[in-house]
C-alpha cells in the first residue's frame, strides 16, 4: 500500500488558439455552402462537380461558335468565360472556376470524342484562352473593364434629369463611382440629406481621380515593332490617343457632375438661403447705418442748438456788455457835460487869460483821465469847494500824464539801448578785412552820380562778401561804415582820396560848377569828418545820407570845404534822442500849449531850438527821398 502511485487529474483553464482549416473535406464543406449542395462526402468527379454548379455559370454556345479568334479584341471576355452577369464583380476565383468549367466542355478533343467536327485555324477555343489570359492578369483586365462593351457612357438628358432627379442621377453617379481610385465615394443622398453631406459629394466628384484608362484600345501594338525607333513611335501615338480619350473621359464627368449641381433642388434652396442670409445681413448693415446715420444726425442737430444757444447767450452777454458800455458812456458824457458847463458857467475858474487857457487845456486831459464814478465825485466836489477842487484835480491829472510819459520813454530807451547794441555787434564782424576792400572797390566802381548809389554798393557787397551767414549788408550799413574809414587815416589816404580824384576828373572834364545849396543857416560844415549837413542830412562827396546825389546828375563837384554858417555847430542825434523825440510829438499834439516845451522837456540835452531843427531835418529828408524815388522810376 505504501508503494501504491494515485494519479489526480487537475482542471486547467481553456486556452484559445487560431486553427487554419485545410484539407479535402474542408473544400467540400466550401462547395457545398456555396453551390447548396448536400454536406455529404462523394467520389464524383470534376465533371459532375461543374455540371450541377451550372447556373451561376450561363455560356453561350452559339455565341461562341461564332466568335472569329483574328477578331478576339472585340469578344466579350466575360460572355466568353460565363461570367456576363457578374462582369467587373467577378472575382479571381470566379475566373477560375468558370474557365476550368468551360476547358472541361469546350476543349477541343473532348468536342472531337463527341463526333464534333473541329476546325483548326479558326476554332472559338483560342477565344476562351484569349479571355482567361486577359481576365486572368490583373492589369490587362483593368485596361479591358475600362472599355467595358457593356458601361453606357451617355449622359441623362435634361427632361429625364427634370423629371426624376434623385433615381435618374443616383443611378448614374452609382455607376461611374467604380471608375473612382478612392474606394469611399460619397453617397449621393436624398432631399433631406444636410449642406456638409451634400458639399461633400460635389467636392468628391467636381475633385474626381479616375483610374481609367485606354490602352486596351491601342491600334498598334509597341512589341510588334521591328526596332527600338518604330517601338517608341507606336509608344507616342498610343500615348497621345489615350491622353485624348482619357480628357474626353474628365469632361463626361464634369458634365455629368455640373448637369446634377444645376439641377439639384438642394442647391438651389442653399443658394436661396445663403441669399436670404446675405440680405438679411445687408438689411441689418444698412439698419445699422441708417441708425448710425440718425445718431450722427441728432447729435449733429443737438451740437448745432447747443451752439445756437451758446452763441445766443454769447451774444445776449456782449448786448449786455454793450448795453452797459453804452450806459456808462451816457453816464460819463453826461458827468462831462455837467462838469464842462460847471467850468463854463464859472469862467473855467480862472483868474486872467492865460491861466483860462491853461484851465481849457486842462478840461480834455481831466476827462480823458478820470472814470465816470471819479468824474462824479469832481463834479460834487466843484459843487461844493469850486475853484479850489478844480485846481486840485488838474494838478493830480498833470502828475499822473507825466510819471506815465517818463515811464514810457524809459522802457523804449532801454529797449533801444539792448536792440541797438546787439546789432551794432553783429554789423561789427561783419567789416572783414576783405570785406572792406570788396567795399572800396564798390565806392571807386559806382563813383558819385550813381542813382540810388549806397544801394547799389550794398547789393555788391552781398553778391561778393564774404562769412556773411543770414546778415545782409544795408545802404544805411555801408554808408556808416564809409563815413568811419573817412574818420580813420587809411581813408583819408586811400578810399576818401581816390573818391576825390574822381570826382575832380569828372569836375575837369564837364568844367561846370556844383550849384551852391541855401539854407546856410541850417548848414553846418565838419572839417574833421569832411561831411557836410544839409538840411539834417548827411553826404558824403556830394551825396545825402540815403546814397542820393545832392548835385544834378550830369555834373559831377570837386570836393571842397564851405565856410562856417553862422549857425552854431550841430551835435548828431542818437537813435534813442530820436526816438524819444518821435515819441513825444506823438504825444503831445499840434493843440498842446507850449507843445515845443514840453517836446524838448523829454529829450535830455535838447534845447527847443534843436527839437525844432531836427524835425525840419526830417520833413527835409522824407521830401529829397521822394524827389530821388521819382528821379529813379
Amino acid at each position: 500500500m505504501e508503494n501504491e502511485c494515485k494519479v489526480v487529474a487537475l482542471q486547467t483553464p481553456f486556452d484559445k488558439r487560431r486553427v487554419q482549416c485545410v484539407g479535402v473535406n474542408f473544400v467540400k464543406y466550401l462547395e457545398t455552402i456555396h453551390y447548396g449542395e448536400s454536406g455529404n462526402l462523394s467520389n464524383t468527379s470534376s465533371e459532375e462537380k461543374i455540371s450541377d454548379s451550372q447556373t451561376e455559370f450561363s455560356v453561350d454556345v452559339n455565341y461562341l461558335r461564332s466568335l472569329d479568334p483574328k477578331e478576339w479584341k472585340d469578344q466579350d471576355h466575360y460572355a466568353v468565360l460565363g461570367l456576363k452577369h457578374l462582369r467587373n464583380a467577378a472575382t479571381e476565383d470566379d475566373i477560375k472556376r468558370a474557365y476550368r468549367r468551360i476547358v472541361l466542355k469546350h476543349h477541343p478533343d473532348k468536342r472531337k470524342a463527341q463526333g464534333e467536327e473541329i476546325r483548326q485555324d479558326d476554332d472559338y477555343f483560342t477565344c476562351i484562352i484569349r479571355a482567361y489570359e486577359i481576365l486572368s492578369v490583373p492589369a490587362k483586365r483593368r485596361s479591358y473593364d475600362s472599355v467595358d462593351p457593356e458601361f453606357d457612357d451617355t449622359l441623362p438628358t435634361q427632361q429625364q434629369v427634370e423629371k426624376d432627379f434623385y433615381g435618374v442621377l443616383s443611378k448614374q453617379f452609382e455607376l461611374n463611382k467604380r471608375w473612382s481610385e478612392k474606394k469611399k465615394v460619397p453617397p449621393f443622398g436624398d432631399d433631406t440629406s444636410d449642406r456638409a453631406t451634400v458639399e461633400k459629394f460635389y467636392d468628391f466628384w467636381y475633385n474626381f481621380q479616375s483610374w481609367r484608362e485606354y490602352s486596351y484600345l491601342d491600334e498598334e501594338d509597341k512589341d510588334k515593332g521591328q526596332d527600338r525607333e518604330e517601338r517608341r513611335w507606336i509608344e507616342k501615338q498610343n500615348k497621345q490617343i489615350r491622353a485624348k480619350r482619357k480628357k474626353e473621359e474628365s469632361a463626361r464627368i464634369r458634365a455629368l457632375v455640373d448637369l446634377a449641381y444645376n439641377n439639384d433642388p438642394r442647391i438651389v434652396r442653399f443658394k436661396k438661403e445663403d441669399k436670404e442670409r446675405k440680405l438679411a445681413a445687408k438689411r441689418a448693415k444698412q439698419t445699422e447705418a441708417q441708425a448710425k446715420k440718425a445718431e450722427e444726425e441728432r447729435a449733429i442737430r443737438e451740437a448745432e442748438l447747443a451752439k445756437q444757444k451758446a452763441e445766443e447767450a454769447e451774444q445776449k452777454r456782449i448786448e449786455a456788455i454793450q448795453k452797459e458800455r453804452e450806459a456808462i458812456k451816457r453816464a460819463l458824457k453826461k458827468e462831462k457835460k455837467i462838469f464842462r458847463d460847471t467850468l463854463k458857467s464859472n469862467d473855467y475858474y480862472a483868474t486872467d487869460d492865460k491861466e483860462r487857457i491853461k484851465h481849457m487845456e486842462g478840461i480834455d486831459k481831466i476827462c480823458e483821465m478820470l472814470k465816470t464814478m471819479e468824474l462824479q465825485e469832481l463834479n460834487k466836489n466843484l459843487a461844493a469847494n469850486g475853484r479850489e477842487a478844480f485846481v486840485k484835480a488838474l494838478e493830480e491829472t498833470e502828475i499822473k500824464l507825466e510819471e506815465e510819459r517818463r515811464a514810457l520813454f524809459s522802457n523804449t530807451k532801454s529797449s533801444n539801448n539792448s536792440s541797438a547794441s546787439t546789432k551794432s555787434s553783429n554789423k561789427k564782424a561783419l567789416w572783414t578785412l576783405e570785406n572792406i576792400q570788396l567795399l572800396i572797390k564798390a565806392v571807386n566802381l559806382f563813383p558819385a552820380g550813381t542813382v540810388q548809389r549806397w544801394e547799389v554798393v550794398a547789393n555788391f557787397l552781398n553778391q561778393h562778401a564774404t562769412n556773411l551767414g543770414d546778415l545782409k549788408f544795408t545802404a544805411k550799413d555801408v554808408l556808416n561804415k564809409t563815413k568811419d574809414m573817412q574818420h580813420s587815416d587809411f581813408s583819408k589816404s586811400d578810399l576818401k582820396a581816390q573818391t576825390n580824384q574822381n570826382a575832380f576828373e569828372s569836375f575837369e572834364k564837364n568844367k561846370k560848377e556844383l550849384k551852391v545849396v541855401d539854407k546856410s543857416d541850417i548848414s553846418v560844415n565838419d572839417e574833421n569828418t569832411g561831411n557836410i549837413l544839409v538840411n539834417g542830412n548827411n553826404k558824403i562827396n556830394g551825396h545825402n545820407g540815403n546814397g542820393e546825389s545832392t548835385a544834378p546828375k550830369e555834373k559831377a563837384s570837386p570836393p571842397q570845404k564851405e565856410e562856417k554858417s553862422a549857425a552854431v555847430e550841430a551835435k548828431a542825434w542818437t537813435k534813442e534822442e530820436q526816438s524819444l523825440l518821435e515819441q513825444a510829438i506823438k504825444t503831445y499834439p499840434v493843440s498842446t500849449a507850449d507843445r515845443w516845451d514840453r517836446i524838448a522837456e523829454c529829450i535830455p540835452g535838447r534845447t527847443k531850438k534843436e527839437c525844432l531843427k531836427r524835425v525840419k531835418e526830417l520833413v527835409d529828408q522824407v521830401n529829397a527821398k521822394k524827389k530821388a524815388t521819382q528821379l529813379a522810376k
